[in-house]
């Protein structure tokens, strides 16, 4: 089905919740308030499903190549905007295996998490032996990397998971991803500040970037991977795939036709206005780097 990873866990306390919580105090999550929310069920995932006996992690690699429009702009590589956002596409597949599920025990109780669920989903993808965390805050899987999706699917079939040893961090004294953060958004190893991060002023923040900040996107105009890009688990970069029309149509571009064209991608999240305004920022410093 093209998954790259798989994990099994139990539905107790998550191994990095309390570290969270930490996160949280300090206010480390900018004006993402949503996820100071449902904190209870961030500390006891068994109440997503009652009856949840296991949590399965499972991850789904996304291109290695980033889209650009054809003048050289581009954006994050999980952002693929020839295809339906990644939450619905995960989905679709999370259900074709719980439809293999349910072959085994036809009465069993299931629930798909994609992201949009009250998770710690690299903690449990963690947990699992899956991969380990690097000091960009990805997971990382050795021998792929971390260009992937997450996606769990809570089930009531108690599977006999093997007592599993997380994987240690194998970054050693490798600090390519902090230095390689163009907002210093990674203030240390482990540790990321949201508000200067490039991913959240481009996609989640409701305010427009400044020119400043546009200095630093480079040439993305959505989300980054620098932190990435940087980490030598992703092997070689490879060049940007023209998979969007020019800066100057999507400047251009009218809501009716950004919802034709984009309403089901992941920039229907940022929106419209929100994508001009961090093209805007890009040609205002006036900087650009090679994709």
């Amino acid at each position: 089905m093209g998954f790259i990873g798989i994990g099994f866990s139990s539905p107790s306390r998550p191994v990095f919740f309390d570290k969270f919580i930490s996160w949280l105090s300090a206010h480390k999550n900018a004006d993402m308030s949503w996820l100071e929310k449902n904190l209870h069920l961030r500390k006891d995932p068994s109440l997503l499903l009652e009856g949840c006996r296991t949590i399965i992690s499972l991850a789904y690699p996304y291109p290695a190549s980033k889209p650009s429009t054809p003048d050289g702009l581009t954006t994050s590589r999980y952002c693929r905007p020839d295809q339906d956002d990644y939450h619905y596409r995960l989905k679709i597949l999370c259900k074709e295996i719980i439809m293999l599920m349910k072959e085994y025990d036809s009465g069993c109780a299931t629930r798909i998490c994609v992201d949009s669920a009250p998770v710690l989903e690299r903690g449990f993808a963690y947990s699992s032996g899956m991969g380990f965390i690097g000091k960009n805050n990805m997971l990382i899987i050795p021998g792929y990397g971390s260009y992937f999706y997450l996606a769990e699917i809570f089930t009531s079939i108690p599977l006999d998971v093997p007592p599993v040893q997380a994987m240690d961090n194998q970054c050693g004294s490798c600090n390519l991803c902090l230095d390689a953060c163009p907002a210093w958004a990674l203030e240390r190893p482990f540790s990321i500040n949201a508000s200067r991060c490039l991913s959240y002023l481009t996609i989640e923040s409701k305010g427009q970037v400044s020119p400043v900040e546009g200095m630093k996107m480079g040439n993305c105009f959505f989300g980054c991977d620098r932190c990435q890009e940087a980490c030598p688990f992703n092997g070689h970069k490879e060049s940007g795939k023209v998979l969007l029309p020019s800066s100057e149509e999507i400047l251009e571009m009218q809501g009716e036709e950004f919802d034709r064209r984009f309403g089901k991608t992941s920039f229907k999240r940022a929106g419209l206005e929100k994508v001009k305004g961090n093209i805007r920022a890009i040609m205002a410093s006036g900087v650009r780097r090679e994709v």
